[in-house]
Order: C-alpha cells, then sequence, then structure tokens
C-alpha cells in the first residue's frame, strides 16, 4: 500500500475528504497499511483478509466502556484500483504511541491500564463463547505454533530452557470463566498522554476469552515492581498471573525469529518481553 493509491482510493470513494490530508503513521503494524487522515480521521487498509464488519461491531461494543478512548467506525471502503480488499475509515485518537521503555516504571500509567481492563471485563459476554481461534482459550493448543518458533528460533535463544518453560506453562489449569477482553494489549496499541493512558487501539479482537490474556500488558510494558502495582490494581490471582505470563510467552515467541528483517521494532520488543518473562526483571 502506498500513499498514492491510499489517496487514490479515499479521492475515488470518500470526494467529500479529497482535501484532507494524508499521511502513513504506525512503526508496530503488521496486518494493516494506516494513515491518518485530516485532523480527526484514520485510514486502515488491511494487508491480509480481515471481517471489517465484525471489527466495526466490537469497535461499536467498546464505545464507552470505560472512560478511556477507542476507535469509533466512521466508513467501510470496497476494493478497487488494483487494492483486493475492503478497507475502513474510522476516528483519529490523539496521543503518543508507548514503547516496551516508555512507562516501564510508572505507576501512574499501570493504574489507568488496570481500570481499562476492569471496564472491558465488565461488558456481557452475552452468553457468547470464545472464537475458539488466537490467544485466550487453551494454552496446550498452540503446541505446534511454539515448536515451530522453538525450530524458527535455533541460534537466536536458548531454545533448550524455553522449550522447559513452555512445557511449565502448558500445564496450567483454567478455572477462570470467559469475560470479555481486548486480546492484544501491546505497547503499538496503546496511547500515552503524559503518564496517562490516553487511548486503545486495534479493537477488533474484543470477545469472551481467558481473563489472564489481557494480563500480558504487564510483560510488555512494566518493570518488576509497576508490574506488582498493576497486579494488584487489575486483582489477579497467583493463577491467572502466571496464565498471563504464559500467554504473553506464547505471543513473543512468535516475535523474535518472524519480524527480525521485516519489523524490528515488533522483534526488538519480543526480546525485552521474553527477558521479563524469564528473568521477573
Amino acid at each position: 500500500m502506498t500513499p498514492e493509491l491510499a489517496r487514490a482510493l479515499v479521492d475515488s470513494q470518500f470526494p467529500q475528504w479529497r482535501g484532507l490530508a494524508l499521511e502513513r503513521v504506525g512503526t508496530h503494524g503488521t496486518v494493516n497499511a494506516v494513515f491518518r487522515l485530516g485532523d480527526h480521521l484514520t485510514a486502515r487498509f488491511p494487508m491480509q483478509e480481515q471481517d471489517l464488519a465484525a471489527e466495526a461491531a466490537a469497535a461499536r461494543e467498546l464505545l464507552g466502556a470505560s472512560r478511556f478512548a477507542t476507535p469509533a467506525p466512521v466508513a467501510m471502503g470496497s476494493p478497487g484500483l488494483g487494492f483486493p480488499r475492503p478497507w475502513a475509515v474510522q476516528t483519529w485518537l490523539p496521543g503518543a504511541m508507548t514503547s516496551e521503555d516508555s512507562h516501564s516504571d510508572n505507576h501512574t500509567f499501570a493504574y489507568d491500564l488496570a481500570e481499562f481492563i476492569h471496564g472491558v471485563r465488565a461488558l456481557d459476554t452475552r452468553g457468547r463463547p470464545f472464537r475458539g481461534h488466537g490467544r485466550g482459550g487453551h494454552l496446550p493448543d498452540h503446541d505446534a505454533w511454539i515448536e515451530t518458533c522453538l525450530r524458527e528460533s535455533e541460534g537466536l535463544l536458548d531454545v533448550a530452557s524455553l522449550r522447559r518453560l513452555w512445557a511449565r506453562f502448558r500445564e496450567l489449569p483454567r478455572e477462570s470463566p470467559d469475560v470479555m477482553t481486548h486480546g492484544d494489549l501491546i505497547p503499538g496499541n496503546l496511547l500515552a498522554s503524559g503518564d496517562h493512558l490516553s487511548g486503545v487501539l486495534d479493537v477488533g479482537g474484543l470477545g469472551p476469552a481467558d481473563p489472564a490474556l489481557d494480563l500480558i500488558c504487564a510483560w510488555h510494558l512494566f518493570d518488576a515492581g509497576t508490574r506488582e502495582v498493576f497486579r494488584r490494581r487489575v486483582g489477579a490471582g497467583d493463577l491467572d498471573w502466571e496464565r498471563g505470563r504464559a500467554w504473553a510467552f506464547e505471543q513473543v515467541m512468535g516475535l523474535i525469529w518472524y519480524y527480525r528483517e521485516t519489523n524490528p521494532l515488533m522483534a526488538r520488543l519480543g526480546r525485552s518481553t521474553l527477558h521479563r518473562i524469564t528473568t521477573g526483571s
């Protein structure tokens, strides 16, 4: 997706926005090319097949669940001009993108993030089960993926010790019922205004899942002391806390080898989070 193609798609399908500036944004994105459109809009172009109608429904469901801003769907674009997929226009959220280091010792940010998670969990699952794929269900379902990651990480990581760690993680029992979760609370999806959380992006994965899933943010973002502050605020028991660590492990094992050349920022996040998981620092 080039800026020229994005401009042409916007202008041809939404002529009312022809006069708005268009600028590519984002550094962590792996499945969407994102452009800021004027001062108040964002155009998102999927790089792989996505159910944009379901994502828009999730975004509408999350609106107002907490005092923190989340994107609102505005319009849906169609394939055209050689771009093969539908695309979306959402509201733009102000704020600075966080990183693995930006708020590592910030207790205020930890309080805000715990508050956001409580707001999401307060949403009614309406009897919906876990969607059955991806993170948030049963840890052993990811054995094949972890084995792929371990094989691809030979020469990059201490594979033997990581295989032993996964063998322990996959046996962690599940006791807590599904709750509503964001599903991908990584730094690239969290916006800050100074010490505070100001907004949360990429909300299309909203849905019922293991409540430990949203605890991955603690390992992506915080040092040991701030993780403990966050843990107390979010109210995580020993088992859910350890399962959150396991879900973070499942995620980052795919970041280091897969993105080491194509997305160095994601690979760096993977190494930072894995260091926290394995050392407790």
